[in-house]
């Protein structure tokens, strides 16, 4: 989604570990941009910024201006970002041009509203198996989020990416019989169903029953009904 968001950043005129530190010292974070059949820019930009943006409702598929002092002011999105596993903060970003006057293709989240009735009157359970669905458009028309109605789902029903209400010239790239969420049975009664065949199941031997001794209790017998003379020529 097209945003109203700038974004400055600097040009680093050189690359490396060193370089990289210092720019995270300086306050600001390594990036790259490329796409758009032009060469890869290295600049450097304010990771409170890019945050705010993968943070926001529209996360990856923010569209907002790249700013590059002395350059170039082109349209953007995160396509990649490296953050520090123990402290959680930024430490690099890759940017792709984006051509507004050409389709993308993005993965939009897809959330479910209501209560089925297979959860209310036949007692089921609510499944969600997709959170997102993959799609074709232009920038202007990436949506936020599709919100799917589950509440005339009965068990056994489901609503798939088939079942999302696209508009514009978005067009569906994931499967049409992608399964979105279903109601299904609780598990609790299927193992309930499943107790009688368990406690059919042949009971173990009892101790003392023929074949039920443990083959140390044996080899201990027979130490005990060896001669004492023997016994006393091991010692």
């Amino acid at each position: 989604m097209k945003r109203e968001i700038t974004v400055a950043a600097e040009v680093r005129a050189t690359r490396g570990k060193n370089e990289a530190h210092r720019t995270r010292r300086a306050g600001q974070i390594p990036a790259v941009i490329y796409g758009a059949f032009q060469d890869p820019v290295a600049v450097a930009v304010n990771p409170r910024d890019i945050s705010k943006i993968i943070h926001s409702a529209t996360g990856y598929n923010t569209i907002f201006n790249l700013d590059i002092a002395g350059g170039e002011s082109t349209p953007v999105m995160v396509v990649d970002q490296q953050v520090d596993p123990i402290r959680g903060v930024l430490l690099h970003a890759d940017f792709k041009r984006i051509d507004l006057t050409k389709r993308l293709r993005v993965s939009v989240p897809v959330i479910t509203e209501g209560e089925p009735k297979g959860v209310k009157q036949q007692g089921g359970l609510l499944e969600i198996i997709t959170r997102a669905i993959e799609i074709e458009c232009l920038a202007d028309d990436i949506p936020e989020r599709y919100v799917v109605d589950v509440t005339e789902l009965m068990m056994g029903q489901a609503k798939r990416a088939s079942d999302v209400q696209l508009a514009g010239s978005v067009k569906l790239v994931s499967s049409p019989e992608t399964v979105i969420a279903h109601v299904v049975a609780l598990r609790a009664e299927e193992e309930a169903a499943a107790t009688p065949a368990a406690e059919a199941a042949p009971a173990t031997p009892a101790a003392g029953t023929p074949g039920a001794e443990p083959e140390v209790i044996k080899k201990g017998k027979k130490e005990e009904e060896a001669p004492a003379e023997e016994k006393g020529k091991k010692k």
